[in-house]
């Protein structure tokens, strides 16, 4: 950690995941870095998943450097064991650490001195908003299941009427309201379709219908905390699947967004569903990482059964690197905001329930 008089740095790494685009802090956001006393060293090319070169880091103020030996590196994916190495006793970590599938991955985070943030870990209260590094990516998630939707479905969207006839609007069934699934119910409506939205929370049901969906009514509840839903029991489960079978056989399109954090993933499209459905359907698979919500995904990877498509991207934000890179940064942003007061130094104060519930290692070490 930097001595008292000596100004924080903050290193953007490049990120070395397979298919991983973005990156944790981009060139416009770097003014309101540095404006907090905090001297910026990006890694060279980290910025090239997302078309952002090194000369923008520099006009923006930042420094091409080595950025792990800086005392804050901010990054996107959780570091490798290699990457764990090169972060020096003290550090401060901020980015997806995936602390409830990883626990292996946060012990080896505590063995090597780093204090690490995990921004899945931030508590999803109003004030922690802007900070919502989970929103900001699911959103772009469920624009993006939609287009990768209408790309492998056989036949139109929108209704058309032409001289040979009227071709009516694919009927769109996205299951789970949370913000990816509002997110794709809003899109699927933008290119024409039929859409309704289903979630085991009724709560949400305005909110699926205010986006011009209709809300699919099974009659089961499970309201959980923090804005989640609660694992459903084993009879409840039963039933749900039994009339959700049923409904699904009239959709052209599912997209599946129902997590249960630290569980997997609930199977709520089953073979027979998928049997069921029209010749030519979709299935998309947001759930992939958790074991995926239908019972024929293979995590990763796109397959066909009975005539239907199932595709289980693993990480559609990284298709959309220049906007997810961009929200991501401000979610990071904030989160230094709060770390670092107005002089540019470190007040880490866990009495604060951001600070207490993001911090996934390290807490101990320092903190009240």
């Amino acid at each position: 950690m930097a001595a008292e008089n000596e100004q924080l740095t903050v290193g953007v790494v490049r990120e070395t995941g397979q298919g991983e685009r973005r990156i944790a802090l981009v060139p416009k956001l770097i003014e309101r870095v540095s404006g907090r006393g905090l001297r910026v060293v990006v890694e060279p090319g980290a910025g090239a998943g997302a078309l952002l070169a090194d000369e923008t880091f520099e006009q923006a103020g930042a420094v091409i450097g080595d950025p792990w030996d800086a005392d804050i590196v901010v990054k996107v994916a959780p570091p490798s064991a290699a990457e764990v190495a090169r972060l020096k006793q003290g550090t401060i970590l901020i980015g997806f650490l995936n602390p409830r599938g990883d626990p292996d991955g946060i012990a080896a985070l505590e063995s090597a001195g780093v204090r690490a943030f995990a921004v899945e870990a931030i508590p999803r209260i109003s004030r922690a908003q802007a900070m919502d590094a989970l929103s900001s990516q699911s959103s772009v998630a469920g624009y993006r299941a939609v287009l990768l939707a209408a790309e492998k479905l056989t036949r139109f969207f929108p209704m058309l009427t032409t001289a040979a006839g009227t071709v009516p609007p694919a009927k769109v069934l996205v299951l789970g309201a949370g913000v990816a699934g509002l997110q794709a119910l809003a899109t699927a409506k933008r290119l024409g379709a039929q859409t309704t939205g289903y979630d085991v929370r009724p709560e949400v049901g305005e909110q699926v219908k205010s986006l011009g969906a209709k809300f699919l009514d099974l009659g089961i509840e499970a309201v959980g905390e923090g804005g989640y839903a609660r694992e459903l029991t084993d009879e409840e489960k039963a039933e749900q699947q039994r009339r959700l079978t049923e409904a699904i056989t009239r959709f052209d399109v599912v997209i599946t967004t129902a997590l249960v954090p630290g569980r997997r993933a609930p199977v709520l499209v089953t073979a027979d569903a998928v049997k069921g459905m029209p010749a030519g359907g979709v299935v998309v698979d947001l759930a992939g990482e958790s074991g995926g919500n239908c019972e024929l995904t293979k995590p990763g990877e796109e397959v066909v059964e009975h005539d239907v498509t199932i595709c289980s991207p693993l990480n559609l934000a990284a298709e959309m690197p220049a906007h997810s890179s961009e929200l991501y940064a401000r979610n990071v942003t904030e989160l230094l905001e709060l770390l670092v007061d107005k002089e540019g130094k470190l007040a880490l104060d866990f009495s604060d329930e951001i600070v207490a519930g993001a911090c996934v290692a390290g807490k101990e070490e320092g903190g009240e």
